[in-house]
């Protein structure tokens, strides 16, 4: 039997290497959101343990008869962290020894291991979602609160959505890199496609999918869909970019608002502090649709500006840009950004 080509045995290396990351990385996570939480609640997966708001959480569902989230029910804990070693090791003795039946045993694992890995998930879900207290203070008859394998439900007044978190992306990218590889080993090498034709799939697949998963890593604002999205306080439509603004909470969630005067009324009407808000940006005055750190930008006010909720507040990213247009509004007032937070 041929050996692994070079370019397949690298990517498989690289890729396993790659897991070693998972033990730094959770893997998975649910995410809930709520009238009550609009900054929305977290649990994280990780390989050996659990973190997030599980406390709060477990606080909620006592209402409902849901037992509590502890450590301690998933033994799976003491064995995930072998077993990805395992998989590490696998796949660099894959590569080294450049056996394809090993490639196939690798593949058939991999497989093996998401299809258990995900009924285990889903078995635990059921369980938990359906195993309720008698003694709940809250009983709704008929019905379960099992949260999603994967995607979005709504579970009463929350909704839960449930992912991969950047471990578990690792995983998939191994995975598409292991089929990769075996389509490229059984099928194209025996064909007469040379290598400049097949433009080495399987490494591009492999920086580009570790790349994207690094990406997931870094939180940042999201862009605004103009003429779309609405206003999180206001629920206007967003319209005008030179007042549009936006937040972006520790967790990932973004709020978007048409005026600056919507935005600092839902942080104070939600009670949301700015150490637990990754960003809170700003639309630059004078070159709409770009974001402007609000703690660094320098404000004018004036009734001219006739922004759209009538908060009448633009930013601006220089100072120099601020008084250059102090001149074209009647009785303009340059502030601060806490002079804005405190004006609303």
């Amino acid at each position: 039997m041929k050996p692994i080509h070079n370019l397949s045995r690298v990517s498989i290396a690289v890729t396993s290497l790659a897991l070693i990351a998972t033990y730094f990385v959770p893997l998975w996570r649910i995410d809930l959101w709520a009238p009550q939480y609009p900054e929305g609640l977290v649990m994280k997966i990780w390989l050996s343990k659990l973190s997030g708001d599980v406390d709060i959480i477990n606080g909620l569902n006592h209402y409902i008869g849901m037992a509590h989230i502890k450590e301690e029910m998933f033994p799976e804990f003491k064995i995930l962290p072998y077993a990805v070693g395992f998989y590490i090791v696998l796949g660099l003795l894959t590569a080294l020894l450049k056996n394809r039946k090993m490639l196939v045993s690798y593949f058939v694992l991999i497989v093996l291991a998401g299809v258990v890995a995900l009924y285990d998930f889903w078995k635990w879900g059921y369980e938990y979602g359906h195993n309720l207290s008698d003694d709940a203070p809250i009983k709704v008859p008929g019905m379960a609160y099992q949260p999603p394998l994967i995607g979005y439900k709504e579970l009463l007044n929350f909704g839960a959505y449930s992912m991969p978190d950047v471990g578990g992306w690792i995983f998939v990218v191994l995975g598409l890199v292991v089929v990769t590889a075996l389509v490229y080993e059984f099928y194209f090498s025996e064909k007469v496609f040379d290598k400049k034709t097949l433009s080495k799939p399987i490494m591009l697949l492999a920086i580009v999918g570790l790349g994207t998963v690094s990406q997931a890593c870094t939180q940042s604002p999201e862009p605004i869909r103009y003429g779309k999205d609405a206003c999180e306080f206001c629920k206007m439509t967003i319209m005008d970019k030179k007042y549009a603004a936006e937040i972006v909470t520790d967790k990932g969630r973004a709020f978007k608002f048409d005026d600056l005067s919507c935005m600092v009324k839902y942080m104070k009407a939600n009670k949301l502090n700015e150490s637990a808000l990754a960003f809170v940006v700003v639309n630059d005055y004078g070159k709409p649709g770009e974001w402007i750190d609000a703690k660094t930008a320098t404000f004018l006010s004036s009734k001219d500006l006739r922004s759209p909720m009538r908060g009448d507040v633009a930013a601006f990213s220089a100072k120099s840009s601020a008084t250059a247009h102090m001149t074209q509004f009647s009785e303009a007032e340059m502030l601060t950004w806490e002079e804005v937070f405190d004006r609303f």
